[in-house]
């Protein structure tokens, strides 16, 4: 990688983390992370392509690693594409189960699924694994209609499902959950309809911020090969 490319790469980290740590941005643990040091970020290249899908599973490996010797709370792994220009959200929708899908498929083979959690998208008990690590994944892009989801960069944020549960075990999750909400109303306008509570349903309804309705499907599967590049 040349210099003129990490710099590139660099200047994109920076406008993420500025976003996070813009007036009123709702995420408190996001900010926490920030605060912390404790985001990590991996600048990447086309979202439709995957010739950089094993890249991506050996920084969120990386990231599991560092995460689980961790000894304070936070934190979160983001993959930031440069491209593509996302003009509207079934676009971000359909590339976002495309990479996971991929992700998946490469993890299987050397990975079980996290047994604290579902696999199968339809269960309301369903999280994402990799490395036996249960993530939930939270899409930003520049055409949401969220204030708090709308970045520049097509982007992947992966939090570890089990920092929720800790948060829940210590009974420090409700009082959170609210803040955040109030947050979100005053920096959005409203809140997030698609919001829900880990066991209420899927939270496959709140990877990518598309409103979906009851009959959709997910697309994410294992068994088929639908990550061809299509630009």
């Amino acid at each position: 990688m040349d210099n003129t490319s990490t710099m590139n790469e660099q200047a994109i980290i920076n406008e993420y983390l500025a976003f996070l740590d813009q007036r009123g941005f709702p995420c408190i643990a996001a900010r926490a992370a920030l605060k912390h040091d404790h985001i990590h970020c991996l600048v990447t290249g086309h979202m439709a392509c995957p010739n950089d899908d094993h890249r991506i599973l050996q920084f969120i490996y990386q990231f599991v690693d560092a995460y689980r010797k961790a000894k304070t709370p936070y934190h979160s792994a983001a993959i930031i594409f440069e491209k593509p220009a996302i003009e509207n959200e079934l676009l971000f929708d359909r590339l976002l189960w495309q990479r996971l899908t991929a992700l998946r498929k490469m993890d299987d083979q050397n990975f079980k699924y996290d047994s604290r959690v579902e696999a199968d998208p339809k269960s309301k008990k369903f999280s994402f694994s990799l490395k036996e690590e249960a993530f939930f994944v939270i899409g930003l892009h520049p055409a949401s209609p969220r204030h708090s989801r709308h970045f520049r960069y097509p982007t992947l944020v992966f939090n570890p499902h089990a920092e929720f549960e800790k948060l829940r075990a210590a009974n420090r999750y409700e009082s959170l959950k609210r803040a955040v909400r109030k947050r979100d109303v005053a920096f959005s306008g409203s809140i997030n309809p698609l919001l829900r509570d880990f066991g209420e349903s899927s939270e496959i309804f709140q990877y990518s911020g598309i409103h979906h309705d009851t009959t959709w499907k997910c697309p994410l599967n294992t068994d088929d090969d639908k990550n061809e590049y299509h630009p």
